[in-house]
């Protein structure tokens, strides 16, 4: 099959993060089973759920692995004007959710697959390929850990396909989602004064986070991102039953995004200690005051990895980008890393076309893309 066949059936699968991915997954295991290649499954507890690695070559150290996810977001809301889970092409592109992120990377390296196993490989080329990554990156770290358990040699790479127009990226922000629970008194607006409201309890933490932002964008730089210092954001709120009524209850959720100069926990435990003396303080007023803060999911760790790798070095072999870039998104790459392999970022599309309507790859980034999984075959046969 085509890396553009192989998409097309990719996209038809309308799994989002949390959902149960075993069709998607059991497609993409019998697709390559049938090149005699073992796949090994790593589920949830619920076996509802489960990443997918697999090794072509031998079983020797110094591999590569290709990473990537299979989950998607909602496309509810948005205005697609055709169909989501069908591939559509028009004027050189390749539409549909996941067609950029990042199933475009999957197909890639999924229809080189016949390649790679007719290839005398002097070290072996993993897939690893996971879900419920848009929703915290929770699954890589159990994925990474299984495949240096369950393989007797060590892989040394790790190419993390996210779009990036096929430029090396060799640094990323590390993020974490917050949410945060304020429990106030209800009562008659007129009576601010002897309320607590959650609601302007919750604009006191909101500016403590737009405050530490600005702190933190005067204290550490790192020219490499954009913007080039860690950030908050809240990107949800919800309180309050009406305009007369002091609000009760108020929850907001916030992520930070971190610059490797920064610990992203410091910057958490910093909030949580502002939450303890504000809760202590208005308890004097309302004894049932309350700030609950919970993390949505573990922190992701950002990516570091030096310009001058060898992982860097191989990126620009097979794709001829040599100009390690930057980016404040997050991906599992830091996760990979953490692992104990040499990581980096480069993958098919622009992420200016993830996560929103009519998302699209366009079939020369595709191209691209296969064009470097051939490339690396290549270059590591015998």
């Amino acid at each position: 099959m085509t890396a553009k066949e192989i998409l097309a059936k990719l996209v038809s699968f309308d799994v989002l993060s949390k959902q149960n991915n075993l069709s998607l997954v059991n497609w993409i295991s019998d697709y390559i089973r049938k090149y005699d290649v073992e796949t090994v499954y790593v589920y949830n507890e619920e076996k509802t759920q489960a990443s997918l690695h697999c090794r072509i070559g031998p079983a020797l150290d110094g591999g590569i692995i290709l990473s990537g996810h299979t989950d998607v977001v909602p496309v509810k809301g948005q205005p697609w004007n055709t169909d989501p889970f069908e591939l559509i092409e028009k004027d050189g592109n390749l539409y549909g959710r996941g067609a950029c992120d990042m199933k475009g990377y999957l197909a890639c390296f999924l229809s080189v697959l016949p390649q790679m196993v007719a290839a005398n490989l002097s070290v072996p080329i993993y897939f690893a390929i996971s879900y419920d990554e848009e929703i915290g990156c929770l699954r890589a770290p159990e994925l990474a850990e299984d495949i240096k358990s369950y393989y007797s040699e060590k892989p040394k790479y790790a190419i993390i396909g996210e779009p990036s127009m096929m430029q090396p990226i060799v640094g990323q922000k590390g993020i974490l989602y917050v949410e945060t629970h304020v429990n106030g008194s209800q009562g008659h607006s007129s009576r601010i004064e002897k309320e607590v409201s959650a609601i302007h309890e919750s604009t006191r933490l909101i500016l403590w986070l737009e405050n530490k932002m600005k702190e933190l964008a005067r204290r550490n730089t790192n020219e490499s991102f954009l913007p080039p210092h860690s950030t908050m954001h809240v990107g949800q709120i919800k309180g309050g039953i009406a305009t007369n009524v002091v609000a009760g209850s108020t929850t907001f959720q916030w992520d930070v995004r971190s610059i490797p100069e920064d610990n992203i926990m410091d910057i958490v435990n910093e909030y949580q200690e502002y939450c303890d003396e504000l809760q202590k303080e208005k308890r004097k007023q309302f004894p049932s005051f309350k700030i609950e803060n919970t993390l949505l999911h573990p922190p992701v760790p950002g990516l570091q990895t030096d310009e001058k790798a060898s992982i860097v070095d191989l990126i620009g072999e097979v794709t001829g980008n040599t100009t390690p870039s930057y980016v404040a998104y997050a991906t599992e790459a830091g996760q990979f890393a953490e692992a104990g392999f040499e990581s980096i970022i480069c993958g098919p599309g622009s992420i200016e076309q993830a996560h929103r309507a009519n998302e699209f790859v366009s079939i020369e980034q595709l191209e691209f893309g296969v064009q470097m999984i051939e490339n690396i075959v290549k270059k590591i046969s015998i």
